[in-house]
């Protein structure tokens, strides 16, 4: 996820405390969404589809955190 600012990324997760969360929500989905669609994980489609909203929402936070940063 947004390979130009690996860096930034990198010190946002130690010094921002809300993109931590943020970041570790985001990558917790993209776990559980892939159990859910691999079939480890029982989940109905509309429950993975509620996810995945999820997940690019906070996917769309991070990317605006980090817009805010660089710019």
């Amino acid at each position: 996820m947004f390979p130009e600012y690996r860096d930034q990324i990198s010190l946002l997760k130690t010094q921002d405390t809300r993109f931590a969360r943020l970041f570790h929500r985001h990558n917790a989905l993209d776990q559980e969404i892939h159990n859910m669609e691999s079939g480890l994980v029982p989940a109905s489609g509309f429950e993975i589809e509620r996810l995945k909203k999820e997940k690019l929402q906070i996917k769309d936070q991070l990317y605006q955190i980090l817009r805010q940063r660089v710019a």
